[in-house]
């Protein structure tokens, strides 16, 4: 999903009624209380005439009286309108973000690990943050703004026709020499405070990139030139940042330059009308007052529009990631999968290519039938599709030919959240979320209750190492698990896999990371936690290969063979050289195994 430039095409705010609809209640309201106050606001300008007129010139103190009260009540209904008015577009502004905010985000979970290879996650936290966040804006703010001035320009127009329509025609022939200008100018400070936004966000990633980085930064003594780069990035920010200042500065000055100038032009022509007898004072008044709503109205008309046209733009890139249906979901009529859970896998003639590598088979007509409760260990050079074969059991991606089955069910036409919890996995990389031990060992199995996350922990050896941490099982692990060690994260996946209880378990060398005494623990605990399970284990390690019942070798996509350990280094030359260059060391047989590999 490239990023584009954005639509300026204003259509595509209609797409965002589906979200607004659930609130025409609150919408009704505040249309209410809009349409109520720009009639009240109209108003005033007939107020100042009788007031002027009958008040002030006559010298009438009651009818000056009486005015005033009159005027007063207007404030008070234009005062609580507004207040209405404001309340209520906010709330259904403030509603309709957070919905699309969980409509977008339930969307884009669901996606398969295929969708990520093609789309930057930050573009699509960029949709779910500044993309809403215009949004917002428009629905909450602009929509009402570009409504009130709408409404106060042609109403203000039209009562300026009724007080005197000489002086409209005049007005009309000055108001385009004030819009205009402001107008480009306005589009110039735009565009100054879009780049503005845009080198503060190069600022914020810049930062952010290098403090999650920051052994690597230290451990190649690169302080000093990311702290350069950082400043340049600053004071790029702070040059365009004082071009914005001072074109806003401008922009102010040139609005008031014209449009006081223009109600200058127009007390001018208007006080020569009055001294001749032409209008009356109060007409000129309410006059004055008309043309400076409508000029008002014109000039924020004019900022809205520039906002309505973003917030277009935003909404089209939020419609294409609600409209992307995710490449792998559940069938129209999803079978049922077989009670209780045996374990059983297949891969029959399976070829797959990932999407970002469509010329390059990652599994090439392989097939491989794993019985319920053997332990298989899956042997191979890097970049053989060991890992593949895990991404298609948890059915990340389909594949382009072939069956996986689970329990003889076809993948394809079971639901895939019903599959995947009979799955637990251990990758070598375990993710860490940035909240307690207590939660992230929950994660396997969210309604577990205490005594079960902490017998999980125990039996994955991690209890050990939790009890010390500050707060033992609620203790804040810090983001991506940075307070804990390799071999720590390994045995809080373990944990999390452990509690989940699953009937297929799926280990990518999840003893890897972990010294020589962990290693024995931990093994031990998976061991145990093996028995009567379906095991499939991508292995590195001789302790993991000589334990399975059966060892896979693959290599280019394909199944080359398959048998014991012992049975292999007699009849397989890849495995053998594999189990001399990866598992000598750890036997401390390297003179037989190289020996076996010739």
């Amino acid at each position: 999903m490239p990023d584009r430039p954005r639509s300026k095409n204003l259509a595509y705010l209609t797409r965002t009624w589906g979200f607004m609809k659930p609130y025409t209640g609150q919408l009704t309201v505040a249309g209410i209380a809009l349409v109520i106050t720009s009639l009240a606001t109209l108003s005033i300008g007939v107020g100042l005439k009788f007031l002027i007129d009958r008040g002030l010139s006559a010298g009438d103190q009651s009818f000056l009286n009486l005015g005033f009260l009159g005027l007063m009540g207007i404030i008070l209904v234009i005062a609580f309108g507004t207040y209405a008015r404001f309340y209520y577009i906010s709330w259904v502004g403030e509603r309709v973000v957070a919905d699309v905010r969980k409509a977008v985000f339930d969307q884009v979970i669901k996606q398969s690990p295929g969708f990520y290879e093609t789309t930057k996650t930050g573009e699509i936290l960029s949709r779910l943050t500044s993309d809403t966040t215009l949004l917002q804006t428009v629905v909450g703010s602009s929509l009402s703004i570009a409504l009130r001035n709408t409404l106060s320009v042609i109403g203000g127009v039209g009562m300026m026709v009724i007080t005197n329509i000489e002086l409209t025609g005049l007005v009309l022939l000055v108001v385009p020499a004030v819009v205009v200008p402001i107008i480009w100018y306005g589009r110039k400070v735009r565009t100054l405070s879009r780049e503005s936004q845009d080198r503060v966000a190069d600022v914020g990633s810049y930062g952010e990139e290098t403090l999650n980085a920051i052994r690597t930064v230290q451990a190649f003594t690169h302080e000093r030139h990311d702290t350069n780069k950082f400043s340049n990035e600053v004071e790029n920010a702070f040059l365009v940042a004082m071009r914005r200042i001072f074109a806003r500065g401008m922009l102010g000055s040139v609005v008031i330059l014209l449009v006081f100038g223009a109600i200058a032009v127009v007390l001018w022509a208007g006080g020569r009308d009055v001294i001749s007898g032409d209008i009356t004072p109060g007409d000129l008044s309410a006059f004055i007052f008309y043309s400076v709503t409508v000029a008002g109205g014109v000039g924020s008309l004019s900022e809205v529009l520039g906002d309505l046209q973003r917030a277009a733009g935003a909404t089209e890139r939020l419609v294409e990631l609600l409209e992307t249906d995710p490449a792998i979901k559940a069938p129209a009529q999803p079978k049922a999968m077989p009670e209780p859970p045996r374990g059983e896998v297949s891969f029959e003639n399976v070829t797959f290519h990932y999407p970002s590598r469509p010329d390059t088979a990652a599994l090439n007509g392989l097939s491989l039938a794993v019985n319920p409760g053997e332990h298989v260990a899956l042997v191979g050079p890097s970049g053989a599709g060991k890992s593949t074969v895990f991404q298609l059991l948890l059915r990340f991606y389909d594949p382009q030919s072939g069956t996986v089955r689970i329990d003889g069910m076809n993948l394809k036409d079971v639901d895939p959240r019903e599959a995947r919890k009979r799955i637990g996995l251990v990758p070598q990389d375990p993710v860490i979320f940035g909240s307690s031990a207590l939660e992230n060992i929950r994660y396997g199995r969210p309604e577990a209750s205490d005594d079960e996350v902490r017998a999980a922990a125990e039996a994955a050896q991690a209890m050990e190492f939790i009890a010390k941490l500050p707060d033992g099982m609620n203790s804040f692990l810090g983001e991506k698990g940075v307070r804990l060690s390799g071999g720590q994260k390994q045995r809080i996946a373990i944990a999390r896999a452990i509690l989940r209880d699953p009937r297929v378990l799926l280990l990518d060398e999840a003893t890897s990371a972990l010294d020589a005494e962990n290693e024995r623990l931990v093994q031990k605990a998976l061991e145990q936690l093996m028995v009567g399970r379906t095991t499939m284990v991508i292995a590195h390690r001789l302790a993991t290969v000589v334990s399975a019942d059966r060892i896979a070798v693959i290599d280019d996509g394909r199944l080359i063979d398959t048998g014991t350990h012992d049975q292999l280094l007699r009849s397989n030359p890849l495995y053998a050289r594999l189990a001399a260059l990866q598992f000598s060391a750890d036997a401390g047989l390297g003179v037989g195994m190289s020996q076996a590999a010739q």
